[in-house]
């Protein structure tokens, strides 16, 4: 330990690496739980991975934003403990992959060293921050989301409030009503607006992709900005407290808000507000600062193919509001690209640009702050790279997870079937590089992790079953979903289920008919005249299973017959709780309080005992084999079977007990009585269940 611990600066931060080494520990000696060591090490970006004894890590880099130094420190730790490859996300994170367990929290240490995270980028909690990549420079924007989205996400990193919740929670700003932060898909949606010279957001809740895509509603038409960190620690303790623990099909927020209805899920947060520290929360924009351009001269440069220059200058600049500036966008196939050429990228963007790069939704990567009469200079040394392929952002831009490269829950190929799909569409329908109105996407599996439910034409990965009873890989076509802005979008319909190898004609007869049958229309409303059936029907007969080929049970960039294999997911945190353990955690927990009590963090330590309260509760109605799941139910139900019943003996109910913490202010005459009140129930659960024990084993 000691070659990470004396180089962090950081204590907070090399409290939470020392933590992780120790449990690596505790679990390599069977001293922890196997599902209960799966979550702490998710909630620090350590991921299971599909090939068995390594693991992805996932790194946080909130809003996509990275700076030169930060993108060599990630090249340098992918080589050391990875394969030298970088996958960009949807997310806007970098994960890399095959890494030793082991050597996780020395490659966090180094990462911290330019201040580069992993925590919370997986797990039960607040996942990255994403928002729009042209944040800051969007001609179109009423102001910079930045710095609010940076506010956001460090007020909340480590927050106790959202560090074991039911399930991932997800957030995203857009810098302008085209919504390209996704707004409507997300948990929690900020979209940039300005009412009466008051810098706010309209605020979307409750979207969602998976199985069952919700469409976000309206929470706030208008938010000021200083009110947007309150109303997500409310909505946060919210969800906290009523969501989903025990079926995670249904624990996502979504499904707390189709139950309750949008007024009461508003007045629960209205509720909430006075347990809440802060009522407002000024972030200060003018103190966020922006990345500055370099101003030099580059070297002059011929370019020697016009045309292919001018395709590109058509497809990938970006027009920004700072004058005499451009943004470049690369399309990076897949979202992997190798250490070596990021290096390169880095070195480039600190010297003639500000030193920074954005990755992307669509999995790309933007260059800010290129002096426009420099472009041909960077056109030249991004094509020594690889780096200038045309068709930024456009149809031949497909996103795709990384399916059964790496996942667990991948059933088909999603990157080779989108490889195939890009090189139909640069070879068949070359008028595509430069149509931005038409988006597809492809998923391994229903989670989504692709959007591809929210594409104008998806696909998703799926197998088929031959009346022999063969197993073939398949894609589920989705088409008609699209990004409508200001909050607004539609969710695809399943239209078809072909064979794998099938989806290329697909897209094929769909573009055929969208160029014939649009007239000009965008796709969202060429599908919307049509209507489903219409679709149905001319792609039915690529359904049919009782003539598949010898190809047809090979899966796209694959050499092998395909075996469906699907492992246990981590995107949701699974976790079994034990009795044992979770009195455990209920020390623990009372540990934090007092800890942060000491520290005046009182706000934080009220959260830690009532984390210990309902961990304790929650234990003891395991042992009764009752059902716990939420945390409202949890407490309702050990009212009635311990404290009602006499077991338990509070002078109170246990709701009045642990409710206190949403109708007190969080001082430090309340913070104290609490953590002693989560301290007396634990010492009084402790005794009942010795008791127990002891009349247990004295009946055997």
């Amino acid at each position: 330990m000691q070659s990470f611990r004396t180089e962090i600066e950081n204590p907070v931060v090399e409290k939470d690496i020392i933590e992780l080494a120790d449990k690596i520990a505790a679990f390599n000696n069977l001293q922890i739980d196997e599902e209960k060591f799966r979550s702490l090490r998710l909630a620090r970006g350590v991921y299971g991975q599909r090939q068995s004894g390594v693991q992805m890590i996932r790194i946080k880099l909130p809003y996509g934003k990275v700076m030169s130094n930060q993108l060599r420190r990630i090249s340098e730790v992918s080589d050391e403990y990875s394969r030298g490859k970088l996958h960009i996300t949807t997310r806007q994170d970098i994960q890399i992959h095959y890494v030793d367990l082991q050597r996780t929290p020395e490659l966090w240490a180094e990462l911290e060293r330019d201040d580069v995270t992993l925590r919370e980028a997986c797990g039960n909690v607040v996942r990255n921050v994403t928002a729009s990549e042209t944040a800051g420079i969007d001609i179109n924007e009423p102001f910079d989301v930045s710095p609010y989205a940076d506010a956001l996400f460090k007020f909340f990193l480590r927050n106790p409030i959202c560090q074991e919740m039911g399930r991932k929670f997800k957030v995203s700003f857009s810098a302008t009503d085209e919504d390209t932060g996704l707004s409507y898909l997300h948990d929690l949606g900020y979209i940039a607006k300005i009412r009466n010279g008051v810098s706010g957001f309209k605020v979307m809740v409750a979207g969602g992709l998976g199985s069952q895509p919700r469409h976000a509603e309206v929470l706030y038409d208008f938010l000021p900005a200083d009110k947007i960190i309150p109303v997500m620690e409310g909505v946060l303790r919210v969800f906290d407290r009523f969501g989903e623990r025990k079926s995670r099909a249904k624990a996502r927020m979504k499904f707390l808000l189709k139950e309750i209805g949008l007024e009461a899920f508003r007045n629960l947060i209205e509720e909430e507000q006075k347990a809440i520290e802060f009522k407002t929360v000024t972030i200060d924009a003018a103190s966020y600062v922006p990345s500055e351009p370099v101003i030099v001269k580059a070297p002059k440069v011929e370019i020697k193919e016009v045309a292919a220059f001018d395709l590109w200058k058509s497809t990938n600049l970006i027009p920004q509001k700072q004058k005499g500036f451009v943004a470049i966008g690369i399309k990076v196939l897949l979202g992997d690209f190798y250490t070596d050429k990021a290096r390169l990228l880095a070195d480039l963007v600190e010297t003639y640009a500000a030193g920074e790069i954005r990755l992307t939704l669509r999995q790309n990567i933007v260059i800010p702050f290129v002096k426009e009469d420099i472009v041909p200079f960077f056109y030249t040394e991004l094509d020594k790279l690889g780096f200038v392929e045309p068709g930024y952002n456009k149809a031949v831009d497909i996103t795709a997870c990384p399916g059964t490269d790496t996942c667990n829950l991948g059933i088909a190929s999603s990157t080779g079937i989108a490889a195939e799909l890009e090189r139909v569409i640069a070879a068949e329908y070359p008028q595509y590089l430069e149509n931005s109105d038409l988006v597809i996407k492809i998923s391994g599996c229903m989670n989504a992790c692709g959007q591809h439910n929210m594409a104008n034409i998806g696909f998703q990965g799926m197998t088929v079953r031959t009346p022999e009873k063969l197993v073939a890989p398949a894609l589920q076509v989705l088409l008609g979903g699209g990004n409508l802005g200001n909050g607004n979008g539609a969710f695809a319909d399943k239209v078809v289920k072909v064979p794998s190898k099938r989806g290329p004609e697909a897209l094929r007869r769909v573009l055929n008919d969208f160029e014939a049958n649009a007239n000009g229309k965008p796709f969202v409303a060429y599908y919307k005249e049509k209507g489903e059936k219409y679709f149905y029907n001319f792609l039915n007969d690529l359904q049919d299973v009782s003539n598949l080929t010898q190809v047809d049970f090979i899966d796209w960039g694959e050499e092998g017959k395909y075996v469906k294999e699907i492992g246990i997911g981590e995107c949701a945190g699974v976790v079994i709780d034990l009795i044992a353990t979770l009195f455990l955690e209920s020390e623990e927990k009372i540990e934090n309080a007092r800890e942060a009590f000491e520290n005046e963090v009182y706000s934080g330590a009220i959260y830690y005992a009532y984390q210990s309260l309902v961990n304790t509760s929650k234990a003891m109605l395991l042992a009764e084999n009752k059902k716990t799941n939420t945390h409202a139910s949890i407490i309702a139900q050990f009212d009635e079977f311990f404290v009602a019943s006499g077991k338990i003996e509070l002078n109170t109910t246990f709701s009045e007990l642990i409710y206190q913490i949403n109708k007190n202010t969080p001082n430090k005459e309340f913070c104290s009585q609490y953590i002693n009140d989560s301290e007396n129930l634990l010492q009084k659960a402790q005794r009942f269940r010795a008791l127990s024990n002891t009349f247990v084993k004295s009946v055997i």
